[in-house]
């Protein structure tokens, strides 16, 4: 692996890490109240959530685009208050990846939390556990396989985005490009096949094994409810 390559790997791998970090807690809240609330509008919230799925990923770029840029309605916050840009810098991609990869880590995760049996949670409580407890020692342990699991598919799937990035931060080597966007780069130039050859088989072999490992995850959790 010739050293260029093996910084577009390292910084594919950042982004992606970063970005299902920061996903993780916003969509676990998500995937909780879905699962658990009844309340006016929770279909509207369901397709609000899931609508990065649906739309093409250059619109979601776009929009971050203009949410971001130092005139948007975020941007400017950041540039006034904190002095900060994410625009053609890897934190974008980061914001770009987390956004692309929220609605499967909420999915996973609702079906997770859904999974749970709610017959403990009620004789918990019956024995006198409140409901920070019932949940500390029941309902997040339980679906604790499907939520690691969201995270390697989240994982996944910002190793893997390409459309919201290059339209949100484009492609600037060294800050923004991972590896989809060094594949599209390599397409571009005469004789590049070699190259592409060699980024998409480390792009496969990355989200391979992480699809690989988020399956392993959700059968144990499966194993774990009908155990239970």
């Amino acid at each position: 692996m010739s050293a260029e390559l093996a910084g577009i790997v390292r910084l594919t791998l950042l982004i992606g890490g970063i970005a299902t970090l920061a996903a993780l807690p916003p969509a676990f809240a998500v995937a909780w109240v879905l699962a658990r609330w009844r309340f006016p509008g929770k279909v509207l919230l369901d397709g609000l959530v899931h609508l990065p799925l649906v739309v093409p990923p250059v619109v979601t770029g776009w929009v971050l685009l203009i949410a971001f840029a130092p005139a948007g309605p975020v941007g400017a916050v950041l540039e006034r208050w904190l002095g900060i840009s994410v625009l053609f810098r890897w934190t974008g991609s980061a914001i770009a990846a987390a956004v692309m990869a929220f609605p499967l880590m909420v999915r996973a995760m609702r079906l997770s939390i859904e999974a749970v049996d709610r017959r403990l949670e009620q004789a918990a409580r019956t024995l006198g556990a409140g409901r920070w407890r019932t949940y500390a020692t029941i309902t997040l342990p339980l679906s604790a396989p499907g939520v690691a699991a969201a995270a390697v598919l989240g994982f996944a799937r910002s190793i893997g985005e390409f459309g919201a990035t290059i339209t949100f931060v484009s492609n600037v080597p060294g800050e923004t490009q991972t590896l989809p966007l060094a594949i599209y780069a390599a397409l571009q130039r005469p004789g590049g096949e070699g190259e592409v050859w060699r980024l998409a088989a480390v792009s496969v072999a990355l989200s391979l094994a992480a699809l690989v490992v988020s399956e392993l995850l959700v059968r144990r959790a499966g194993e774990g409810v009908r155990v239970l």
